[in-house]
């Protein structure tokens, strides 16, 4: 009888089981790796934490490669009817998907629980917001964010008679650093002053960073449908990066893929180099020499393009999904999981609460390059976002590709580059601004 009563207890236990397993709602979290490191296991480690402490929700991590092949797998999957229900979304495609309905506003979620959308967002640096609101809704919530940095190597400042703690703070300084940094034996250029990647995206973030600090304005921000590529700033950015290639030859000519620019700054071929706050850890890993970090050099101000990506819930989504990926998106945002992810990337924590943690305070007291990038968040601008955002960028990062190889001017770039970017905007602008009353 004792073994009759076990059995049916197992098959009881095993029956809940199943249950709860059918129970569970399932769903796919799309997300990049747009900088070096050991992202994607990490990332695959914390949904792996997230499914244990939360069993009514499965989710499945699927890595998806750079933020434009995340885009392109995102759409195909909504189009196909299948969409993620979480998407890490570079946080300047946001603009692009509200513009074609294929994102739901977060608000309606946010108010359920009590909270005005404003209430919200003031989790977070206020620097964040022009990304993550569209037409005053929320559509994506910040997650792993980033300015631009000047790295820089120690020991190169000191033997070419700088002090490493005084980084470039102008334009000015630092082609004079970069003109000290760069090394000859004969004809050979054997280290460089500096080095910008040409990779796209980063390059397009770069340049737009430079047209910043030049005074400018990349794009409207309150407008999908306009760019500024031929303007004075834009071309002052333009030329000064054609001088350090082609008039100080403290740059070599063409194009600088990212990983070729890392190892020539592991290998001591170049002493300063333009990346990503979210490179911090890659780096910190793989420099054998003293480095340091610093703010962007200006020319007119302090400025820099906010870089990184949000959470985002494609449309085409059940509630059940929507409330589950909600879920998954508010525990990846809370303090503890966003500092730590902080930590471990380089990228600084959006939520504001991360670095009242006493493990964040240690952290930066032992890391203070750490610091920089927040510290640079005073100056930061919303980033480049349009209709068409990804082939607009494109058409200016064609031409600086193509005058960093010396094929054309910086005033030839600029003029095509806006006059390709304003084919590519005419749907939206007829549509929109030219769609006037009868």
């Amino acid at each position: 009888m004792r073994l009759v009563r076990s059995m049916a207890l197992a098959g009881a236990l095993l029956t809940m089981a199943a249950t709860t397993a059918v129970a569970a709602t399932r769903i796919d979290f799309f997300f990049p790796v747009p900088v070096d490191g050991a992202l994607a296991k990490e990332m695959q480690n914390l949904v792996a934490r997230f499914n244990q402490e939360n069993p009514d929700i499965e989710v499945t991590a699927a890595y998806t490669g750079t933020y434009d092949e995340t885009d392109i797998k995102t759409r195909a999957a909504i189009k196909a009817g299948k969409p993620p229900a979480v998407a890490l979304m570079s946080a300047n495609f946001i603009t692009q998907y509200h513009i074609d309905d294929l994102v739901d506003p977060f608000d309606p979620l946010v108010r359920a629980e009590g909270k005005t959308p404003e209430d919200f967002m003031g989790e977070f640096w206020p620097a964040l917001s022009g990304n993550a609101r569209v037409d005053g809704k929320i559509y994506g919530v910040p997650f792993q964010n980033s300015t631009p940095l000047l790295y820089y190597n120690a020991e190169a400042f000191t033997e070419a008679g700088l002090d490493p703690d005084k980084p470039p703070t102008t334009w000015e300084e630092w082609v004079e650093d970069a003109k000290k940094l760069t090394r000859h034996e004969g004809d050979k250029t054997t280290r460089y002053g500096i080095m910008l990647p040409g990779t796209y995206d980063i390059l397009g973030w770069t340049i737009s960073a430079l047209t910043l600090s030049n005074g400018g304005q990349y794009y409207n921000p309150d407008w999908g449908g306009e760019i500024y590529y031929d303007t004075p700033s834009t071309v002052g950015a333009l030329t000064f990066v054609d001088d350090l290639v082609h008039k100080f030859k403290v740059m070599p000519e063409g194009t600088i893929q990212t990983p070729a620019m890392n190892n020539a700054f592991f290998g001591g071929q170049v002493a300063m180099i333009v990346s990503s706050t979210g490179s911090l850890s890659f780096i910190r890993q793989n420099m054998k020499t003293p480095f340091k970090v610093a703010f962007i050099p200006r020319n007119v101000r302090n400025a820099v393009p906010i870089g990184g990506a949000s959470l985002i819930i494609p449309k085409g989504n059940s509630q059940e999904r929507k409330q589950a990926a909600w879920k998954l998106i508010k525990w990846l945002t809370s303090p503890q999981i966003s500092g730590g992810w902080s930590r471990f990337t380089g990228y600084f924590a959006p939520v504001k609460a991360a670095y009242e943690l006493p493990e964040m305070k240690e952290f930066l007291d032992k890391n203070p390059d750490a610091k920089v990038a927040l510290e640079q968040l005073a100056f930061a601008k919303p980033w480049f976002a349009t209709y068409n955002t990804v082939a607009v960028r494109k058409a200016l990062e064609d031409e600086v590709q193509a005058m960093l190889s010396g094929k054309k001017t910086p005033t030839e770039a600029a003029k095509s580059a806006q006059a390709n970017a304003n084919a590519l905007l005419k749907p939206y602008v007829d549509a929109t601004a030219l769609n006037l009353p009868k």
